[in-house]
């Protein structure tokens, strides 16, 4: 199996170069309007918002930093297939303008906007990114009716565009299949509240790079690919920064596709590449030891196992995860100044495929040395007894 990859430097509001309806998957985090950090960036495409920050205009500054990225999300729209997502990584903000401090609802303006653009809501993730920093408490300190609560969420949109996608074809079933998630993963990722991410700082040593709070770990990106799309499909983000999405595309075995505003980072994108090989499989890796975990433990407690995953050959709770398996990278080719070309392993890991018999079914964790030649799984029945 092989994906591509593909960046280009550019304005994602003025974007040619991906056809219409060609994308499976959106996933972003665009600049946060009304975040200070971003009004630099704002302001450099709009002079008017820049008036609006000086006249100390908040309600105005806000809604003209989200028309520019109205646009953006029209692009999205467009290239989206029918039944594709937009999963949108959002944050509200909290300024005081003219000695008035306020909320502004980032969150909630764009949804109005995609609502008009056509967009389906669908239920909507909160994470929590926590702070342990000691000025995190807002107001008057410990006296009432002066302090406010803190702000330490980030809303996940989740939009889809049309009806339901429909797998009608034998080979898009079959890469449904291949593409499932674990059962014990389904009940933590479409949970709606995360609690286990943590924001992450990425600092910029390039002079002309700004310095800024990514505030959007690997992870993120990592379950929306799994959780709305298939292997094989085309994963897009108009506002690609480090590249996060694009690594989570290369670790789910999905094509991606993006787009950056500042051409100073291209390079840091592109050293990232390097370690995207050993980023990927360690989280695959991590992903099966949690799962024969998770089943140790439901051994122990005496609950029922009643299939089987026919390319591990390990327990699993349904049905649906029977044919699920998560392939690791063997390679990275870069292909193009901002191309690459990823190359996948077609056979399961050595070391999560073990003979699983009575009750010592994988009691300990898999070792990480290959499983000798000769050793062959028992068939089904046996493994179950």
């Amino acid at each position: 199996m092989k994906t591509t990859h593909q960046f280009f430097i550019g304005d994602a509001r003025k974007n040619n170069k991906i056809p219409s309806e060609s994308v499976d998957l959106v996933v972003t985090s665009p600049p946060y309007p009304m975040i200070q950090m971003w009004d630099e960036v704002f302001a450099g495409q709009a002079p008017k918002i820049q008036q609006a920050l000086k006249k100390q205009d908040g309600l105005l500054a806000f809604e003209l930093m989200n028309q520019l990225l109205d646009r953006v999300w029209d692009e999205v729209y467009r290239v989206l297939k029918s039944g594709g997502f937009a999963c949108i990584n959002i944050g509200d903000a909290v300024r005081t303008m003219n000695d008035h401090f306020m909320l502004y609802t980032n969150h909630s303006r764009i949804l109005n906007y995609m609502l008009k653009k056509g967009f389906t809501p669908l239920p909507a993730v909160i994470w929590r990114k926590q702070t342990n920093a000691p000025n995190k408490f807002m107001g008057s300190g410990m006296l009432p009716a002066g302090a406010y609560v803190t702000l330490e969420h980030e809303y996940i949109l989740i939009l889809r565009k049309g009806g339901k996608r429909l797998f009608q074809t034998e080979e898009d079933k079959l890469h449904r299949q291949k593409s499932a998630f674990f059962w014990e993963e389904r009940n933590q990722w479409f949970s709606d509240v995360w609690m286990d991410l943590k924001g992450t700082v990425q600092k910029l040593n390039e002079k002309d790079v700004r310095k800024r709070s990514a505030a959007f770990p690997f992870e993120l990106p990592y379950r929306l690919i799994c959780m709305y799309s298939t292997h094989g499909d085309m994963v897009f983000d108009p506002f690609l920064g480090m590249g996060t999405t694009m690594l989570a595309a290369m670790a789910t075995g999905r094509n991606s596709i993006g787009v950056e505003l500042e051409k100073n980072f291209c390079d840091p994108l592109l050293s990232r590449m390097k370690t995207a090989v050993e980023v990927s499989n360690s989280r695959i890796s991590n992903r099966l030891e949690s799962h024969i975990d998770f089943i140790a433990q439901r051994i122990k407690s005496g609950k029922p196992i009643k299939h089987i995953n026919t390319h591990y050959g390990f327990p699993v709770i349904t049905a649906q995860e029977q044919n699920l398996m998560i392939h690791n990278l063997s390679s990275i080719c870069q292909t193009g100044d901002c191309s690459f070309e990823v190359t996948y392993s077609d056979q399961p890991q050595d070391e999560f495929c073990h003979i699983w018999q009575g009750d010592k079914m994988i009691n300990d964790k898999p070792s990480q040395k290959k499983k000798p030649e000769n050793s062959i799984r028992k068939p089904v029945q046996l493994e179950l007894l």
